[in-house]
């Protein structure tokens, strides 16, 4: 299901190419009609936004956001086994899953990065994706939820992904991880000590799937992407 991919690709470090092919991107997920009508608003209201603002000052703010601090990392593992060894057996699961399904990741990404996960549920049948969705959804809506704390415009994506998944989010869990989570880090003493907070969740929410964010190379070119994927539907 392109809807999934398309997803992702809205959380990856954004160029131009990205917006200058929101038309076709917003037909896709018309076409595909697997989110309601209202999540595609949001998504259209998102991408208008994104448009309306200077690329430099929508890169910052990627940045700012994903790249800074732990909070809203995209990579999944982060959040649930921290830097423990656990995570790379995970990430190793993980790699095999995506082998399972013909996609093969470079040694310069890691297979939690939430994009690429993504990715690689495209690649599965709605119901298959939605349910191995479900087994990381209450980390991704988490991130969700902070973002919609911080007022950031990439909330209505993590509201679209979070409305795919079979299984909804255990609310008691997020408001635990709400309550528990640091403040926003204003100096480099307390970034450096955010990477060192305990992870949110225990256990492995994707056992059954399983650097710096963003690093993942997943969409080198969202224009072609898009065009590429208009033509199989």
């Amino acid at each position: 299901m392109k809807t999934f991919k398309l997803l992702g690709l809205l959380l990856t470090y954004p160029e131009g190419s990205l917006y200058e092919a929101s038309d076709e991107l917003l037909s896709l997920l018309r076409e595909e009609a697997v989110l309601s009508e209202k999540s595609i608003k949001s998504i259209e209201q998102f991408l208008t936004t994104q448009k309306s603002k200077d690329l430099m000052d929508v890169q910052e703010d990627y940045v700012e956001i994903f790249d800074r601090g732990r909070a809203h990392c995209l990579h999944l593992f982060e959040h649930i086994h921290g830097e423990s060894r656990d995570r790379g057996q995970a990430m190793v699961d993980l790699s095999d899953a995506y082998a399972s399904k013909g996609l093969y990741i470079n040694n310069n990404e890691l297979p939690d990065y939430l994009p690429l996960f993504m990715e690689y549920l495209s690649r599965c049948s709605f119901e298959e994706a939605s349910g191995l969705l479900g087994e990381a959804i209450d980390v991704i809506a988490v991130i969700g939820k902070k973002l919609e704390k911080r007022k950031s415009p990439y909330a209505v994506v993590f509201d679209a992904i979070t409305a795919l998944s079979a299984i909804k989010p255990d609310q008691v869990k997020i408001k635990e991880a709400l309550e528990s989570a640091p403040k926003d880090p204003e100096t480099l003493e307390e970034l450096d000590e955010e990477w060192k907070e305990a992870e949110a969740f225990s256990g492995d929410p994707l056992q059954d799937v399983a650097a710096d964010c963003g690093s993942c190379n997943a969409f080198p070119n969202a224009s072609e992407e898009l065009k590429k994927m208009a033509g199989g539907i």
